[in-house]
C-alpha cells in the first residue's frame, strides 16, 4: 500500500533548541493513524512543517508524494489540517467563512459539499450566524469544516476534541470515521489516549521530539508483559504473596505480575494456605498505562 504522509529524517531547530530530532515514519493510504505524545514532545511543530507552516532544518515530508517545500501547491491541496487554536473572522458568518475557504483553494462552486458538511457537523441551523456569536464548540466544528471543504484525501486533526462537550465529540467521531471509510486517511493528536485506542489502528509516540514508539495498536498493547490480576478472596493474601500486591478495590486484592505465567504460582499459594479464590480476573493493559510507562523512561 503506497504512503498518504511519508516523514524523513526530519529535524527542527530553533537556536540551540531542537524541536524534532530525525523523526521518520510513513502513514498508508486509508489508515487511521495516531501521534501522540506529551505537551512539548514536538506534535504540532511537526504538524506545522507538514502543513508549511514551518520548514524543517533538514529531512523531507511528502503528502501524496508531493514534497511540502519543493512543491507545496499540490501538497497543500491533499492535506487539511484542524488546529488547536480556534482562529475565524469575527466578521464572516459560518457559510461565508466556509466559502472563503472554497474560495482558497480555488473552488467556486461548493455549495452541495458545504451544506452536506453543516449537516453532519450540526452546524446547518448556525449556518448564517456570525462567527463571533458561536460558542467554542460550534467554533471547534467550523474548524472541522474548515479543514475538509477542499476534500483532502488526508486529514490531521490536532486536539479536535479538546474542551468540547459529549454530543460535539461523538458528532465529530461518527462523521471522521465515515470520512476514513470512504477512504481518507486520518492523523490524530489527542490527550484523551481512549480516543486514539479506540479509534486508531497504528501509534508513533514522541517524547522530546524523538520517536520512541511506532507500532500497531495491538503489538504496543502486547509488548507490556507484566499483567495486573483482582481477586476477591476468602481469607486474607499470604505473606509470600505481599510482594506482588499493588492495590485494593474494596474486597478485592490486585496483584501484579510478570508475567500471565505467574498466576499458577499464586493459585498455588493460595491452595497451599487453604485461601478460597472466589473471583479471579485479569486487567487488560490499556493504551494509557503503556504511554505513563514510556513517557516515565520504560522501554517496550
Amino acid at each position: 500500500m503506497s504512503s498518504a504522509l511519508s516523514i524523513q529524517h526530519v529535524s527542527k531547530r530553533f537556536g540551540d533548541f531542537t524541536a524534532l530530532d530525525d523523526v521518520g515514519f510513513d502513514v498508508a493510504e486509508g489508515e487511521f493513524f495516531a501521534l501522540l505524545g506529551p505537551n512539548g514532545a514536538g506534535k504540532t511543530t511537526l504538524i506545522s512543517a507538514m502543513a508549511g507552516l514551518s520548514r524543517p532544518s533538514s529531512g523531507t515530508i511528502r503528502v501524496m508524494g508531493h514534497d511540502v517545500v519543493n512543491d507545496f501547491r499540490a501538497a497543500r491541496m491533499k492535506l487539511g489540517v484542524v488546529p488547536q487554536e480556534l482562529v475565524f473572522d469575527p466578521f464572516l458568518s459560518v457559510r461565508e467563512t466556509l466559502r472563503f475557504q472554497s474560495g482558497y483553494f480555488g473552488i467556486a462552486k461548493n455549495d452541495d459539499w458545504i451544506d452536506e458538511m453543516l449537516v453532519k457537523l450540526g452546524l446547518d441551523d448556525k449556518a448564517d450566524s456570525n462567527m463571533r456569536a458561536l460558542s467554542g464548540g460550534m467554533k471547534r466544528r467550523v474548524m472541522v469544516a474548515q479543514a475538509l471543504v477542499h476534500r483532502p484525501p488526508v486529514i490531521v486533526l490536532d486536539e479536535p476534541t479538546a474542551g468540547v462537550d459529549v454530543e460535539l465529540r461523538q458528532s465529530l467521531w461518527a462523521f471522521v470515521r465515515e470520512l476514513n471509510g470512504a477512504g481518507h486517511t486520518i492523523v490524530l493528536t489527542t490527550h484523551y489516549l481512549e480516543e486514539a485506542e479506540t479509534l486508531c489502528s497504528r501509534i508513533a509516540m514522541l517524547k522530546k521530539g524523538r520517536l520512541i514508539a511506532l507500532e500497531s495498536k495491538d503489538r504496543l498493547l502486547s509488548h507490556s508483559a507484566a499483567r495486573e490480576v483482582s481477586l476477591k478472596l476468602g481469607g486474607p493474601l499470604p505473606e509470600e504473596l505481599s510482594a506482588l500486591k499493588v492495590g485494593q478495590e474494596d474486597n478485592r486484592v490486585i496483584l501484579r505480575l510478570e508475567t500471565i505465567a505467574g498466576l499458577e504460582h499464586v493459585l498455588a499459594t493460595l491452595r497451599t494456605n487453604s485461601v478460597e479464590v472466589r473471583e479471579l480476573s485479569v486487567i487488560e493493559t490499556d493504551l494509557e498505562s503503556v504511554f505513563v510507562k514510556l513517557m516515565n523512561g520504560g522501554s517496550l
